[in-house]
């Protein structure tokens, strides 16, 4: 029998690994967003996740050395009303464009703008650690907006602060201490679950006289996994953490 935790309940949340600085992050990400959202800004997740072929196949490909295995990057975003409508990008990793591309996530904004209006977009950068620990108190404490940088580069997307604004938007990053702000996580463990109890379902098998080979339905695989994210599972998500938010308010102010 299948035996599920309170999500809650998920997080061990060990109190040495916040210090003063990540926890004022964490503080002024949370007012900046609840400033935005009292302005009318409608808050809009950005996120990507990788799908390796062993995942897909069901196949452990990992003994056999010297080979390199396809992994390809899901990217796509979600508030509280589902999944934005958007193309979202199904990428191979090994294809990715060797210079950062910033006209998808233009795309986005625009795709935003006509369906939301003004958005904050929150985005997690894996590659940009937002530790702080070598500024002091007083510098922290003088600083009203959390750090964002210049340029996140997800998969080859380059995604700009210049870019948001110029289409009316903002963009946030969730601090690295704090990544059970950021509901992706839940939404890809959705798409990955959905993936491995019904990649059978989605593969054709021809056995011939001399060899046998299998066609998996990638692309509607995932189509499906993603709709299983229902808008009722969103806001689910989403109210858990406006929880976890409303609770750091309330600790950390």
């Amino acid at each position: 029998m299948k035996r599920f935790a309170n999500p809650l309940l998920r997080h061990i949340i060990h109190r040495g690994s916040f210090d003063a600085a990540s926890k004022k992050q964490c503080l002024q990400y949370l007012r900046s967003l609840r400033a935005l959202q009292l302005n009318g800004f409608n808050t809009i997740f950005l996120g990507e996740t990788d799908i390796p072929e062993s995942l897909v196949t069901g196949e452990n490909t990992g003994e056999v050395a010297g080979l390199r295995w396809p992994v390809w990057t899901v990217v796509h975003a979600g508030s509280s009303q589902g999944w934005v409508p958007w193309r979202y990008r199904l990428l191979l990793k090994g294809d990715l464009p060797i210079y950062p591309q910033n006209g998808v996530f233009q795309e986005l904004c625009d795709s935003l703008t006509i369906s939301y209006g003004k958005c904050v977009i929150v985005m997690r950068d894996n590659k940009q650690p937002m530790h702080m620990g070598a500024k002091d108190g007083k510098e922290l404490e003088m600083e009203t907006q959390p750090p964002v940088p210049s340029v996140i580069c997800m998969s080859g997307i380059e995604c700009c602060p210049e870019v948001a604004r110029a289409n009316g938007h903002e963009l946030l990053v969730v601090p690295s201490s704090y990544n059970y702000l950021y509901p992706m996580d839940v939404a890809w463990s959705s798409l990955k679950w959905f993936i491995i109890n019904n990649r059978n379902d989605f593969g054709l098998r021809s056995i011939e006289q001399t060899h046998s080979y299998r066609c998996i339905l990638f692309s509607d695989l995932i189509v499906k996994g993603i709709e299983k994210m229902t808008p009722t599972k969103w806001r689910m998500v989403i109210n858990r953490v406006k929880r976890w938010e409303n609770y750091y308010l309330d600790t950390l102010s």
